[in-house]
């Protein structure tokens, strides 16, 4: 997967979010890291095609994610979002939660669409929460579920936005095994995590986001283990010394 950034720049009234980004490279998985407020989410919204940026281009092997409607939804079609809060809806089942989308943006039958679920639903281990709502699920059920859905259609490349933020802990290895779990079969995905062992163990490739600027990048063993700027040197010194994620 190929991700290049153009002159990125995203505003919101007076404050500048993402501040001219130039950038390109191929990755399997990436991990965006940074203090709250340094752009990781917008970027990964403007990414997911959820946001529009307020100038320059972001692409994903070669295709804009704001192109005109009709490359727009195809842009879309190709990836599977996780938001922080899982995003599930309300008045559906863990199991329409995930044929709904299936159906109605898909294409999929009924029938291939619910056996989709179940196949998803099994796999993880949540056939015993198919049929509840998510206010009966717990934070790593809701999660798991979300990544289930995310998946369904099989994207080619899974954006998670701090997937594990709000969980508990036994509920963030859950959800960060299941993660795992999809790089070993091979899925493409980027993540923002606070989740700094996960980001330096489970993905190829780390970008550490500061102020709307892209401070540092590279392999992830190698950034966490030398990292050159005194920000990035404070940022992980500050994580370690509190043993914070």
């Amino acid at each position: 997967m190929r991700i290049k950034l153009n002159q990125l720049t995203k505003q919101f009234g007076n404050h500048m979010v993402l501040n001219h980004i130039d950038f390109e490279d191929d990755f399997t998985t990436l991990a965006i890291i940074g203090s709250s407020g340094g752009g990781k989410s917008t970027l990964l919204r403007i990414l997911g095609g959820l946001l529009e940026p307020t100038s320059g281009q972001a692409m994903l092997d070669g295709r804009a994610s704001n192109g005109n409607r009709a490359d727009h939804l195809l842009y879309r079609r190709q990836l599977g979002y996780v938001f922080q809060q899982n995003g599930l809806l309300k008045h559906l089942t863990a199991l329409e939660n995930i044929t709904m989308p299936l159906i109605k943006v898909h294409g999929y039958s009924k029938e291939e669409a619910g056996k989709r679920a179940d196949q998803l639903l099994s796999r993880f281990g949540l056939e015993n929460e198919a049929d509840k709502y998510p206010f009966a699920l717990s934070g790593g059920q809701s999660q798991r579920i979300s990544i289930a859905r995310a998946i369904a259609p099989n994207p080619s490349l899974l954006l998670l936005d701090e997937p594990t933020s709000a969980l508990d802990p036994e509920y963030t290895i859950e959800v960060l095994n299941m993660i795992q779990e999809l790089k070993e079969e091979g899925r493409n995905f980027i993540i923002v995590t606070h989740e700094m062992g996960f980001a330096r163990k489970a993905c190829e490739k780390t970008m550490f986001l500061h102020d709307g600027k892209i401070m540092e990048y590279g392999h992830s063993d190698h950034l966490f283990a030398s990292p050159q700027s005194p920000v990035l040197k404070k940022f992980l010194a500050t994580l370690l010394e509190w043993n914070v994620r």
